[in-house]
């Protein structure tokens, strides 16, 4: 056990010494919070994380900051490994390009707008499925904007037709959902739709779990494609860990505390108080008679 410890605070930058005199006072059952306090007491203080030549798998880097690069907040990753760490995207083509088009024109280019924002994000694996009949010329009826796109969409093996054809004059079409939910569930990725795919949910228990789980909702905000950052509401995951297989919890931020040593909380209070590190958190009313007793007793004295 001792040995597991010694290897997390080493991972920490806190010197060995310092970490084998506190295991030692504390004993082997020591909890990690109680090991970290020690040391904290001990003032002792992890080395520069530079200077650390092995890859660290704790994520040291406060979240909340302000990178617009997901690479740069993780610690010892390179580039190949981050793509491998985000998880395979299926777009609905159709949806996609229906809500770019105000729900009267199939546009491509909303399908365009869409795989370059996950291309961007570092997504390797990227499909958009589109009923093979949208490669026909346009109608009156399904008027297509921008089809050029989806040749070049398809030459770079990112666009899939769903099979489609005629029988005695009429279009027979598979069901590009059905294709569309069983490959983002086999590659245990995302789907990219405002649909609820209801149908497809009552047909298999396993998809409906999936769908509710996995289904990234989005809107086009002038002309810029826009998931929302809680895709599974407000207690949910944030949008980079939905993405992620890899999710990464947020470390708790420490506010100080507006009252500082004014304040009458004790160990109530929810902000960060420097100045109690070193002592026992008391109970408000042990902390007044703390206060309170020295100060009598002393007069009595005298």
């Amino acid at each position: 056990v001792n040995q597991s410890k010694l290897d997390l605070f080493c991972k920490l930058g806190y010197g060995k010494q310092d970490i084998c005199k506190v295991l030692e006072n504390l004993g082997p059952e020591a909890l990690e919070d109680d090991v970290l306090k020690e040391l904290i007491r001990m003032g002792s203080k992890p080395q520069a994380l530079e200077k650390q030549a092995q890859p660290s798998p704790l994520k040291l880097v406060a979240r909340g900051s302000c990178s617009t690069t997901p690479g740069l907040n993780r610690l010892g990753e390179d580039e190949s490994d981050f793509s491998d760490s985000l998880r395979p995207i299926v777009i609905d083509g159709s949806n996609v390009a229906m809500s770019h088009g105000n729900k009267e024109v199939f546009s491509c280019w909303g399908i365009q707008l869409a795989v370059d924002w996950f291309r961007e994000r570092g997504h390797t694996y990227i499909k958009v499925f589109v009923p093979l009949w949208r490669k026909e010329p346009p109608r009156q009826d399904s008027p297509i904007a921008d089809q050029h796109i989806l040749e070049e969409l398809e030459k770079q093996s990112i666009l899939v037709y769903t099979p489609s054809r005629k029988v005695k004059g009429k279009r027979v079409v598979c069901y590009d959902d059905r294709y569309i939910v069983k490959v983002a569930y086999e590659k245990d990725g995302v789907i990219v739709s405002n649909d609820h795919y209801r149908d497809l949910q009552n047909e298999n228990p396993e998809w409906k779990w999936f769908i509710e789980q996995r289904l990234l909702m989005y809107s086009f905000v002038s002309n810029r494609f826009m998931p929302p950052d809680d895709p599974l509401g407000r207690h949910g995951p944030t949008l980079d860990n939905f993405l992620s297989k890899k999710p990464v919890l947020p470390e708790k931020k420490w506010q100080p505390c507006p009252y500082g040593k004014k304040c009458t909380y004790g160990n109530k209070c929810k902000f960060y108080h420097p100045e109690r590190l070193c002592q026992a958190q008391l109970s408000v009313a042990d902390e007044l008679r703390a206060k309170t007793k020295f100060p009598l007793t002393l007069g009595k004295e005298e």
